[in-house]
């Protein structure tokens, strides 16, 4: 469950960015800190030997596209240490294209919009403009979840009460509590009805994406793509450009699962999807602005493999996105997995196994700033992020928008896809079917 990030930032040196390291990463207090357990959770505790030197390592190859593309291979199947803050960069600074910044950390410590925040917070919008806020610093988080539920059950309750039955207010104050009654039993209904959908939603169907896993990864990313491009198909279908970016993965996926036209007449196969979720969390568990955090939930969204032409994918995409827009999903998935460090090692398996049974591919949409930033005064060209790799899930798709074009990235298990390079050049051309 490691996050990958890619920056390629133009000029960038090692003194630069270590000095960059040194005043600005570190001023967020969690990356001085390793997850500890103490049951019956996980805590944040201080590493009295960190040091910033120990996250860095610099490479002073000149890579080539190809060769800079094994190399970010080589780091994603590198092991971060468990006995120190489970983070660290690598930086190429003599890539050919401009140099090379690569990122590895745990999902633990944050999320992909959590990260985002930060870079935006690290990253001004001009070479001659310092980071004016940043940094924070790492409180208790269990008591201040406590709380907030606590005051949250008791504004329910008071909401629910009757009060005092001879005050003559109580023919409206028991209207009233009757309608709030009858909403809590629709939300109740609402939330069964979404739990058992999500419970009995099929398992993907066998097929060469469904292979035991070597634990060898490769990655690949495309060359950019105008982001009006898409904006183009999006506007003259009636539909999203999140429609049209699956789309181009659902027909890249389509060829590699390894199935007959018979077979993939009846093929169910799912992308699960992180959503943030934060705008729907109660205030008190809901992160801070510039503070890390794990707010995402997951939809399985099914993906029409079977579909003939470039038209009918992207339709049946939009009919399935607009289905669970309003899906309490993302929400259900986010507490199973908010719970699973409570349950005994013996429970966790089968609960990963509920979610991740669901799908053979994660697919992550990252959505970066419209304009150029720069990481130390130097212009970051682009932008490119991987989503871990859950369960027994073998490919993991990223999409991500920056400064006004598109990049796919692909990160594959050797079983699953040996080269991940053909997968993205299938995404771009689907784009030049719609044409």
């Amino acid at each position: 469950m490691t996050i990958t990030i890619m920056l390629r930032v133009d000029g960038l040196t090692a003194a630069r960015f270590r000095d960059f390291l040194s005043v600005y990463w570190i001023a967020w207090e969690r990356f001085r800190c390793r997850p500890v357990w103490k049951a019956p959770a996980w805590y944040w505790q201080v590493d009295p030997t960190f040091t910033a030197a120990r996250h860095l390592d610099v490479a002073l190859d000149r890579f080539d596209r190809h060769q800079l593309q094994d190399w970010v291979s080589c780091r994603l199947n590198e092991p971060l240490p468990l006995y120190r803050p489970a983070w660290k960069f690598w930086l190429a600074p003599n890539a050919e294209g401009g140099a090379a910044l690569l990122l590895r950390l745990h999902h633990c410590y944050a999320d992909g919009l959590s990260l985002l925040g930060i870079f935006d917070k690290l990253c001004p919008v001009s070479p001659r403009q310092y980071p004016a806020i940043y940094g924070a610093p790492e409180l208790p988080q269990l008591g201040r979840w406590a709380d907030s539920a606590q005051r949250w059950f008791g504004s329910l309750v008071a909401q629910l009460g009757l009060g005092n039955t001879s005050s003559p207010d109580f023919a409206a104050g028991a209207g009233a509590s009757q309608g709030l009654a009858g909403k809590a039993v629709h939300s109740g209904t609402r939330l069964v009805h979404e739990l058992s959908e999500f419970l009995v939603e099929p398992q993907d169907s066998a097929s060469d994406l469904k292979r035991p896993l070597l634990g060898r990864r490769n990655c690949r990313w495309s060359d950019p793509v105008s982001l009006d491009d898409f904006r183009t198909i999006a506007r003259a279908t009636n539909t999203t450009i999140n429609d049209v970016l699956l789309a181009c993965v659902a027909a890249a996926i389509r060829p590699r699962l390894g199935l007959t036209p018979g077979q993939l007449d009846d093929a169910v196969m799912h992308a699960a999807v992180p959503v943030d979720i934060r705008a729907h969390m109660p205030e008190g568990i809901k992160p801070e602005d510039g503070e890390p955090g794990n707010c995402f939930g997951t939809v399985f969204v099914p993906l029409p493999v079977d579909g003939a032409s470039a038209l009918e994918r992207l339709f049946r995409i939009k009919h399935e996105t607009r289905k669970l827009k309003k899906s309490w999903q993302p929400g259900i998935a986010w507490g199973l997995t908010a719970c699973a460090s409570l349950l005994p090692e013996a429970g966790r398996r089968p609960l990963a196994d509920l979610v991740f049974r669901k799908a053979s591919a994660v697919v992550s949409n990252v959505p970066g700033t419209p304009e150029t930033r720069y990481l130390a005064g130097c212009a970051i060209t682009e932008q490119m992020f991987w989503v871990p790799q859950a369960g027994d899930i073998g490919l993991g798709v990223s999409i991500v928008s920056y400064a006004g074009q598109v990049q796919f990235g692909v990160v594959a298990d050797e079983a699953v896809m040996p080269d991940p390079q053909d997968f993205l050049s299938d995404c771009v051309q689907e784009l030049q079917q719609f044409s």
